[in-house]
């Protein structure tokens, strides 16, 4: 399994609560037909808390898209698909910066075997 992260901000001038309802009103149907996607989850933010000891990024988040696909092959055909480009167009609408991961879990919690 394979998992694309993406940390999403919104357009200039958009609020977040337009954007929240863009991506899950709009966007989110779109992502049903693209071939090879096994789960797609939106992560809203709600809140930004900061520790003492570290120092924050200085960047604005509105939510974080995490796709998984089975491998690294099944995401390059679904990115290539019609489907994807038309979920791509739609981000354009009103994803203003977007920075991508693609990354793979180790879990800690609970224990593998």
């Amino acid at each position: 399994m394979i998992k694309r992260l993406s940390l999403l901000s919104r357009k200039e001038g958009m609020t977040h609560e337009d954007f929240v309802r863009h991506w899950v009103e709009v966007h989110a149907p779109l992502a049903h037909a693209v071939p090879g996607l096994r789960r797609y989850v939106q992560s809203h933010i709600t809140d930004q808390p900061t520790r003492p000891d570290i120092p924050a990024l200085d960047v604005e988040i509105d939510g974080i898209a995490e796709l998984w696909y089975d491998d690294a092959a099944t995401m390059a055909q679904a990115n290539a698909s019609p489907e994807a480009r038309r979920l791509f167009e739609d981000g354009a609408k009103f994803i203003g910066r977007i920075k991508m991961f693609t990354v793979e879990e180790k879990q800690i919690i609970p224990r593998q075997g």
